[in-house]
């Protein structure tokens, strides 16, 4: 019986903390499936997914890289995602397409502030995952603490496979408890060893083994079967068991190595095989067509789908990278794009390895390829075939938090300006760009200090402009301390002819939903009966609220966390309509709000700042000095690890004043965590 192709398909993304070792993993991954012939490090700019030139300077990843190589057999579709905060909308543009992942772990740190959020994103995308414990070779390297962190931290269930030969400088291999057997890396070999578990460790393997038959049997029915009759696993079992349970979410295969000693990649590689999905073991893709929800099964034969994730301008044309869900994609081929409801050509379709591409003729389900030709789709753009329409989930984008204003040094190259900003927000949706209303300066936002500066930067080599940048600044929003009840508004006008006419009666009232200071948004309801204000006038009433919460009172800024409720209303035979109705709305919440307490929200985050122990002192004093507020301490061999809420604006310069601080020996990151009342900010 023939086996279906998509069984020896992956789709998987590495996702960590910045530093992890996330693009060496990758780099090993490539080079051990023959994809290179060469090991790429970050520290000599020589890695394949990290090729853009600010990213090899800087030497974190910035962009998400697409990257495809062959395993035993199987195809693996690799994305190397950013660890860096500022670009976490890469990584949630990635997960949206994956069938599985494999998050990075510090064996001395264990789960790091990114690594938290990666994962709550992974989760939120049911993306089943195993974990690699990297750097096994650095002092206070610990398995153990690492597993500890994961089950404390992301609360999985961590089901570790590996014991680890040696330890620190002295990590020369893993003993793989499903098989019993040992695999040693000799320096500077590419393959490991096979042999016999080392005496010294049997008992302690044996007991290891014995831990992770009891987890795998608690969870697995078919496992707890054999466990009852044989009281042991078979190694078939076993990993039956443990790929049912990843697949799942209940349980995280837990591995470990040193990525950059080339130590542990191969298990990696069998166990990405053995135990995250193929296309063909996760639920068909749903989508919707005339309101109606549908599915396609991942058949080449079915009518084709797919989502564009990522564009790319290149030098050579515009890249669009898309997730074949369904059906086939051929080069020359019609599709049509559901969301602007027009067709596109495909010119050319390429495998991609990072920024070299080879030529296909066709992609079918379960692919990931780039496509040249595509004229206006964006990411998240559902492509599918002219005469199966099917409008995909497109990937969330977050809200930019950080802005500065930027302008070209001359006046003649603002036309060229406004084009290269248009170019990276069509590239990078977490970037917006608008028109100051009062100042008529250009404002670029996006997700963080770091995150602006790659875009000026890109402006600057890309595009050849000289442009100047003003200090960021913060999104602020506002929001109800105190409501208001009863709030009458008439809007009446007449002004010959038809007049307008409507009368509506609100109450204001705070509302949060999901408890990170800034509010859950906005609600509206109608509790008024009688028939006093027709339905259709109640949706206008709502339209003309939703148009208020552009510009609160205070200062301006877009209002959130409230709810608003139309509790009576009054209407004109002749002079009521939708216009006038929606009016009365957006000029009737607007005087409520200024009727109402209004509170001044500005963006926190959580800081985590390593610090030598004789540093300490003065970067709780630092902290204290930007509205800090120090929610933990925690002694980490030989450094401090101190986390803290901080307002986002007290944040900027502080890499620099943090390094003046400890001689260079501190660092931090930082990851968003709402909005929090600004000092001093109820108005009445």
């Amino acid at each position: 019986m023939r086996t279906n192709p998509l069984t020896t398909v992956r789709n998987l993304g590495i996702l960590a903390h910045v530093d992890a070792g996330k693009t060496t993993v990758t780099e090993r991954i490539l080079y051990l499936t023959g994809t290179t012939h060469k090991r790429g490090e970050v520290h000599d700019g020589t890695t394949v997914t990290d090729f853009d030139p600010q990213e090899r300077d800087r030497g974190i990843t910035i962009f998400a890289a697409a990257v495809s190589c062959a395993w035993a057999g199987h195809r693996i579709n690799l994305i190397d995602t950013p660890g860096h905060v500022d670009f976490a909308d890469e990584v949630e543009r990635s997960l949206r397409v994956l069938d599985g992942a494999v998050a990075v772990f510090d064996a001395v740190a264990g789960v790091e502030p990114q690594s938290e959020s990666v994962w709550r994103q992974a989760d939120r995308h049911g993306v089943p995952r195993i974990a690699f414990v990297n750097k096994m070779d650095r002092a206070g390297a610990d398995l153990d603490a690492a597993v500890a962190s994961i089950r404390e931290r992301l609360h999985p269930v961590p089901l570790v496979v590996q014991l680890p030969i040696g330890t620190e400088d002295g990590f020369t291999g893993v003993v793989d408890l499903p098989r019993m057997r040992a695999l040693v890396w000799a320096d500077g070999a590419d393959a490991a060893e096979e042999g016999p578990v080392p005496g010294t460790l049997r008992e302690e393997a044996a007991r290891r083994r014995r831990v992770l038959e009891e987890a795998v049997a608690e969870r697995h029915p078919g496992a707890l079967e054999e466990f009852c009759d044989r009281e042991t696993l078979t190694a078939a079992t076993l990993t039956g068991a443990l790929r049912d349970l990843t697949r799942t979410g209940d349980g995280v295969v837990v591995l470990c190595g040193s990525a950059y000693r080339n130590r542990g990649v191969e298990p990696l590689l069998d166990a990405v095989v053995a135990y995250l999905p193929s296309p063909l073991d996760v639920p068909p893709v749903r989508g919707t067509h005339d309101g109606a929800e549908r599915e396609r099964p991942a058949d080449p034969a079915a009518p084709m789908a797919a989502l564009a994730f990522k564009v790319n301008a290149t030098p050579t044309g515009r890249l669009t990278y898309l997730r074949v869900y369904s059906g086939t994609i051929g080069k020359g081929d019609t599709v049509w794009d559901a969301g602007t409801r027009r067709t596109e050509r495909i010119g050319r379709i390429l495998r991609v390895r990072a920024d070299r591409h080879d030529p296909l003729e066709r992609a079918v389900a379960g692919d990931i390829v780039a496509v040249v030709g595509l004229k206006t789709a964006r990411a998240g753009s559902t492509l599918c075939a002219p005469g199966a329409p099917l409008l995909l989930e497109p990937p969330g984008v977050a809200e930019p938090v950080v802005h500065v204003a930027v302008e070209a040094r001359r006046s003649t190259e603002t036309d060229r300006l406004a084009a290269a900003l248009a170019r990276l927000t069509e590239e990078d949706p977490s970037l917006a760009v608008r028109t100051d209303p009062e100042t008529a300066q250009t404002v670029l936002s996006g997700m963080g200090e770091l995150h602006l500066e790659v875009a000026v930067e890109r402006v600057r080599r890309e595009y050849g402009l000289e442009v100047t940048v003003g200090r960021p600044g913060v999104a602020y929003r506002e929001t109800v301390g105190e409501g208001v009840t009863g709030f009458v508004h008439r809007h009446v006008k007449q002004d010959g002819g038809s007049g307008q006419f409507a009368h509506i009666v609100l109450d204001v009232e705070p509302w949060e939903q999901d408890g990170d200071g800034a509010g859950g948004g906005f609600v509206f309801r109608s509790t008024v009966v009688g028939g006093r204000v027709p339905q259709e006038y109640v949706r206008a009433v709502e339209a003309g609220c939703r148009d208020a919460l552009a510009e609160g009172p205070l200062g301006g800024h877009p209002v959130t966390g409230l709810r608003v409720t139309l509790t009576d209303g009054q209407t004109h035979v002749k002079d009521s309509s939708d216009t006038a109705f929606r009016t009365a709305g957006r000029f009737g919440l607007r005087d409520a709000l200024r009727a109402s307490g209004m509170i001044l929200l500005e963006p926190v985050v959580e800081v985590t700042v390593t610090v030598p122990e004789d540093g300490v002192g003065g970067v709780l004093g630092d902290l204290a000095a930007r509205r800090g507020r120090v929610t933990g301490s925690d002694p980490r061999g030989g450094a401090v690890v101190v986390t803290a809420t901080v307002p986002l604006a007290e944040l900027f310069g502080y890499a620099t004043r943090l390094r003046s601080r400890t001689q260079g020996r501190g660092t931090f990151t930082a990851r968003p965590t709402g909005y929090a009342p600004a000092p001093a900010a109820v108005v009445r």
